[in-house]
């Protein structure tokens, strides 16, 4: 099967983000969800694929992606609950995760149906998917799809295009991380290193970027948006340098709100 040139998928995770302390909020996030609203955001023809329980906060997921113009036909109801994260920010504006239950999300694989929706995409972002991502970056590969992932919530980089990786998650040298990630087989390794900006390699190349001006209220997002941005730009022909400038400002945005 062919891609249509048009459509963008991210597949995983979403969940519930709780905010603790002295302001009580609540928000729908995940990476593989907030990477196919920043991708719609930007005009992309984006679809999620991932799973929600059969409660209120599944109904709440489903409708948030709807809003945001997402194609939901891959989002399926499953037995069990929808994932909930609990989130405390600190003076700084970063988040401390101090609950996480996966739920659902922890053991979604995309059945047939949606694996041949997958093939039909130009793109597809995998974000936190444990029980398939080795099968379904194949599959992805084998028909045509560029494929990205985010190395820090799910391992492996064989059959990647992009492999999105944190130095914070990964607690390394942003070198060694990209080295590591071109070794074992993605074409191109995009480490993000918080305020020190980010670095991308293609086992030729380096390239560097800094980050983009913001007054920090709430890290979280910040590398979906990042990895969203970087998608599109790439998507839309632009080098790994303008791309890796176009990611940044977008993080920065989503560093300067809840």
């Amino acid at each position: 099967m062919t891609t249509t040139g048009e459509v963008v998928a991210a597949i995983g995770d979403n969940t519930i983000d709780e905010y603790l302390g002295r302001d009580a909020h609540s928000f729908v996030g995940g990476n593989a969800l907030n990477v196919a609203v920043q991708l719609a955001a930007r005009g992309r023809t984006a679809r999620y694929f991932g799973a929600v329980g059969p409660d209120r906060d599944g109904e709440r997921v489903r409708r948030s992606l709807v809003l945001a113009g997402v194609d939901v036909a891959g989002l399926v109801t499953v037995p069990g609950r929808t994932s909930v994260s609990r989130i405390r920010v600190d003076a700084a504006g970063d988040r401390h995760f101090e609950f996480e239950d996966f739920a659902v999300c922890a053991d979604y694989a995309p059945g047939p149906q949606a694996l041949d929706l997958l093939a039909e995409c130009r793109a597809a972002h995998i974000g936190l998917l444990p029980a398939a991502a080795p099968s379904v970056r194949a599959w992805l590969a084998g028909h045509g799809v560029l494929v990205s992932q985010d190395c820090g919530v799910t391992s492996g980089y064989d059959k990647l295009d992009i492999a999105f990786c944190s130095q914070a998650a990964a607690g390394a040298p942003a070198t060694v991380i990209a080295e590591a990630a071109i070794a074992g087989g993605a074409r191109l390794a995009v480490v993000t290193c918080g305020a020190e900006g980010s670095l991308a390699h293609d086992g030729r190349t380096w390239w560097r970027a800094g980050v983009a001006p913001a007054e920090v209220v709430d890290t979280t997002g910040a590398g979906d948006s990042y990895a969203a941005a970087f998608l599109d730009a790439r998507l839309a022909g632009a080098d790994v340098d303008q791309a890796m400038a176009a990611a940044a400002a977008s993080a920065a945005g989503a560093c300067a709100h809840r």
